[in-house]
């Protein structure tokens, strides 16, 4: 069988980070990723350096609702006809309900092909007690979970920690718990015993219990802002600053005079830096390309993300998923 692991956590959590750590420490394995976009544009899949055989998308939405399950069971079986590789490593959309997966893999009959290992939920301090409240697929991330990270604990008190920590453990108290700085984890987690080996503890979970959700949540919404033109880094920087407070992840490359940038914006604040996919081997530069920032926020946030597209003089595009 093949060994599987599933990421999960909130938007701008550290996914992608722990992704990439785990692909960099498994080189000497030929592992595939799949990275599931909520938003309609592949940004993350762009800052994983895999070979394209090695390498899925799957954007738009959520691999566990109605509209894309079908996809991801079709991706799942191309990856066991076409090879059978050392691991099959997923990162969940930042909104996905990760319950049903287990009934998913026994519905089509996959559960012979694949062995669920290991699922790992990151969680960011920082929006962690504000979400629990408003987003229950957090809940249900946490609850399905054989390891906690608790993410960018540098960034935030001790108090905030302490905080998400008890309240990680009243959902999940079977769960590993452990807190890190940029997803920095030593375990494996397609070992049989990936739980329990490094990181001490049970059996892994197993009780999950899930319904495919909805296509459409009407708690969330994704826009793209098409950024046509060149943005003076400050002024692109002061811009996502005003927005930050309001969404919940706003992410992709902008065009600056000085080369192109990647945005990425959560709970944690705000990151604009030099393009990470320049230190690839594969790199071409993109100047000639049209800009995407994808924007990931409660309806309510629309008038924001409104101002936010007016002041770099572009019209944003709805796309309600």
């Amino acid at each position: 069988m093949i060994p599987l692991a599933l990421i999960t956590g909130f938007l701008g959590s550290g996914k992608t980070t722990l992704m990439r750590g785990l692909i960099e420490r498994s080189r000497s394995r030929r592992c595939v990723c799949i990275i599931n976009e909520f938003g309609p544009v592949d940004i993350d899949g762009e800052l994983v350096e895999l070979p394209p055989e090695q390498r899925v998308s799957i954007p738009g939405g959520s691999i566990f609702c109605r509209c894309l399950v079908g996809e991801f069971i079709r991706v799942l079986r191309q990856v066991s006809d076409a090879s059978v590789p050392d691991g099959v490593l997923i990162e969940a959309s930042g909104i996905a309900d990760p319950k049903v997966i287990v009934q998913m893999l026994a519905e089509t009959r996959l559960d012979i092909v694949y062995d669920l290992r290991t699922i790992v939920t990151v969680v960011d301090p920082g929006s962690f007690s504000k979400l629990v409240h408003t987003l229950p697929n957090i809940i249900a991330q946490v609850e399905a979970s054989d390891v906690v990270l608790i993410n960018k604990t540098d960034l935030y008190t001790a108090e905030q920690v302490e905080r998400t920590i008890a309240g990680v453990r009243e959902m999940n108290p079977g769960a590993r718990v452990v807190c890190t700085q940029y997803c920095r984890v030593e375990f494996d987690v397609f070992a049989a015993d990936a739980v329990t080996a490094k990181i001490g503890g049970a059996e892994p979970h197993r009780s999950l219990v899930g319904e495919y959700a909805q296509c459409v949540d009407p708690n969330v919404e994704s826009r793209v802002v098409n950024v046509t033109c060149h943005v003076e880094r400050e002024r692109l920087v002061s811009a996502l600053t005003e927005l930050q407070p309001h969404v919940y992840r706003a992410k992709g490359f902008v065009r600056t005079p000085a080369g192109v940038v990647y945005v990425d914006v959560s709970a944690a604040g705000v990151d604009c830096r030099n393009d990470p996919r320049s230190v690839h081997s594969s790199y071409q530069p993109v100047d000639s390309q049209a800009g995407e920032l994808v924007i990931i926020a409660a309806p309510a946030a629309r008038p924001h993300v409104d101002a936010f597209a007016r002041s770099l003089g572009v019209i944003p595009e709805l796309r309600v998923l």
